[in-house]
């Protein structure tokens, strides 16, 4: 086999495995959000946050800025976003925010809320105690809610080394469309944009019926 042939067959394959990676991520953050979930806890993408039950008896010394970042796929007709840009606050002490979400629609539509924390670093150290994410929202026709965060910053941030500069975390939420009520939404405008004909053309029908001599 020539030299030729062989960086050219590794090249194919390294395509196919590109582009089975970009549609495996795209699948894995619309159509199964629990498995991004999984992979998040896993890997720690995404600097994935813990998960408490109780806030921790000590805090910290030094102030931490917490901002909050909003996104929604274009898929999802939804106004969302926070209530509060940013809060400041020290290692140990209790958070809690809230963000809103409105369905602007004229049909009820639900969402899932995947996050992301920034620097990856400080995930480790961010402590959710209740959250809205990875949970579907169904929301009618201009239905608003409120949706609240519970969440605090570990004061062990402070003894590690590489968290030493840390002095802003942003906690960012991306509201995905759930696949089936996109699926649901796409056959019904299909349905219609068959039956719009038949009904134009009943007008006409009536106005040419008009149009006939009487008997």
């Amino acid at each position: 086999m020539s030299e030729t042939h062989r960086t050219g067959t590794k090249n194919a394959k390294v395509a196919v495995a590109l582009v089975s990676v970009v549609f495996g991520m795209v699948g894995l953050s619309f159509a199964a959000v629990p498995l991004y979930d999984l992979f998040c806890r896993v890997t720690g993408f995404g600097g994935t946050t813990q998960v408490a039950e109780a806030m921790p008896e000590e805090m910290g010394a030094r102030q931490v800025t917490v901002r909050f970042d909003a996104l929604v796929d274009e898929k999802l007709p939804w106004d969302f976003g926070p209530e509060e840009r940013s809060v400041t606050l020290v290692p140990g002490e209790p958070g809690l925010v809230f963000y809103t979400a409105e369905n602007t629609a004229e049909m009820p539509t639900v969402g899932t809320a995947v996050f992301n924390v920034t620097p990856a670093k400080a995930g480790r150290y961010f402590h959710k105690v209740q959250c809205f994410c990875f949970e579907e929202q169904e929301l009618a026709q201009g239905e608003a809610t409120r949706m609240g965060v519970s969440f605090y910053v570990d004061p062990a941030i402070e003894e590690d080394p590489a968290t030493a500069d840390v002095t802003t975390i942003t906690l960012s939420y991306t509201f995905f469309r759930d696949l089936e009520d996109w699926e649901r939404q796409l056959e019904e405008e299909e349905r219609l944009s068959h039956s719009a004909p038949a009904a134009a053309s009943e007008p006409a029908l009536a106005a040419q019926q008009a149009a006939l001599p009487h008997q």
